[in-house]
Formats: structure tokens, C-alpha cells, sequence
């Protein structure tokens, strides 16, 4: 397990195997908790408000996983031909 330092202003390098074993790159975000004695730094996605599903179109999704669940699917090539895709 890396040991890191705590720097200037309480920054800590992330060592690059971990970096890279999350597909972190410059920029992403990071939530840090404390559990115990414990520091547990996570990979946060932040989500634009327009990216966000609608009420209607949550239903929509929710519905479509019930019809999974029943087993009423059709194939991909046909839902494309459905949609005009």
C-alpha cells in the first residue's frame, strides 16, 4: 500500500497506480469521508441538470426494467427498426 504526504494547504497526491487503476484524470472530482479512524477518498460524477431524467421519463425507464423482469423484450435490431434508428 503507497504512502503519500499531506502537503501545503492539506493536498495529498493520489499515486498513479490508483489514479489509473479508476480511469481518474486532472479535473474529476473526489468525495472524501471519514469512517472511524479511516480517510476513504471516492470517485465522484457530477451530473449536469440537463442530463438528469424527467419525472416522466424516470417512469418511462422503471417501466421498461418491469418489462425485463416479466421477460417481454424484443430484439435490439427490431426495437432499432421501431424507433427508425
Amino acid at each position: 500500500m503507497p504512502t503519500v504526504k499531506i502537503r501545503t494547504n492539506r493536498q495529498v497526491t493520489v499515486p498513479k497506480v490508483i489514479f489509473d487503476d479508476l480511469g481518474l484524470k486532472e479535473g474529476d472530482f473526489v468525495e472524501v469521508d471519514r469512517h472511524g479512524s479511516d480517510i476513504v477518498i471516492r470517485p465522484k460524477r457530477l451530473v449536469d441538470l440537463d442530463d438528469t431524467l424527467s419525472p416522466e421519463e424516470e417512469e418511462l425507464v422503471e417501466q421498461g426494467f418491469r418489462q425485463l423482469k416479466r421477460g417481454d423484450s424484443v430484439a435490439w435490431s427490431e426495437l432499432k427498426n421501431e424507433l427508425g434508428v
